[in-house]
């Protein structure tokens, strides 16, 4: 029962060893549950990018995750044909190959046409909302570069439309962050953080600050910043208390598996090493159990 009334529990389960490091894979594996990657600030075509991509190629053989999601700055630099393939097509192929889809936001180095990138997936649209194969779990997609009426208007009617159990949102430039380069976007915090948590929002990713950090939860909702895909800003985690894990000694990626109430996750660095693991309950779930 306490587990329950806990919002996150940081797990010490065992499983699974990764073939390129020896590390284990603390998720459940549960049958039905939904398997997804997250990555930010990946797309650099660098060594780093190269490092993350074969960890999470080894991974996905032993979690065979069925989407991926982009948090922004998908292509540093120039953007032709030939850096489409050098900064995503090369280094996900294996991924690719196997069939994962992955779906994109847009960062602040991220030229909007990417929306028009096949294998971005985001069909034309600077924003855009997708649901998890079989299950209630619905993803939303914001530009956080520019957040007009037209698109806060459309995540208004998008949040109230959606009767999904799991409402995650994913965007580029954190709302609450200790990054003392950036730290947190307070201007867009005050324009979407209502609507998140008037329609139940859950889970919110994002990227931006090169750093992985797992806040405390705001307002019953968790934040989570992995922004170090590809680079990484160290000893940038400032002192906020906001923190109940954070890491800038390494590249990260995440592993993430929602399983009915429970959305289990796994943070793992370059060498296939765990950095981060546990367990999220959904917010409704978590406040009932609290309240009674």
């Amino acid at each position: 029962m306490a587990r329950w009334i806990a919002a996150v529990l940081v797990l010490g389960m065992t499983g699974l060893a990764g073939p390129l490091s020896g590390q284990h894979l603390t998720l459940p594996m549960k049958e039905g549950s939904v398997r997804f990657a997250v990555i930010g600030d990946s797309g650099t075509g660098g060594s780093a990018q190269l490092k993350v991509a074969k960890q999470l190629a080894a991974f996905h053989k032993v979690f065979p995750f069925e989407f991926a999601l982009m948090l922004g700055d998908n292509l540093y630099g120039s953007e032709r044909a030939s850096d489409y393939a050098d900064k995503f097509e090369r280094p996900y192929k294996p991924l690719l190959d196997a069939g994962v889809l992955f779906y994109a936001a847009l960062g602040n180095h991220d030229d909007p046409n990417q929306r028009f990138y096949k294998l971005f997936n985001m069909n034309g649209e600077r924003f855009y909302s997708f649901k998890a194969p079989k299950a209630t779990v619905r993803f939303f997609a914001l530009d956080s570069n520019y957040l007009d009426k037209t698109q806060f208007d459309w995540l208004a009617k998008e949040l109230a439309g959606s009767d999904s159990d799991w409402k995650i949102a994913f965007f580029h430039h954190p709302i609450y962050s200790s990054g003392e380069k950036h730290g947190s976007h307070v201007e867009l915090r005050e324009q979407v953080e209502p609507l998140f948590l008037k329609h139940g929002v859950d889970v919110v990713f994002t990227g931006h600050e090169h750093f992985y950090e797992r806040l405390k939860p705001q307002n019953g909702i968790h934040y989570i910043i992995t922004g170090s895909a590809a680079k990484l800003r160290r000893g940038n985690i400032g002192t906020t208390g906001m923190t109940a894990k954070g890491f800038d000694d390494g590249y990260t990626f995440m592993l993430i598996e929602i399983a009915g109430d429970e959305m289990f996750f796994q943070t793992i660095d370059e060498n296939g090493k765990t950095v981060d693991s546990g367990v999220i309950v959904r917010r409704e779930v978590a406040a009932t159990s609290v309240s009674r």
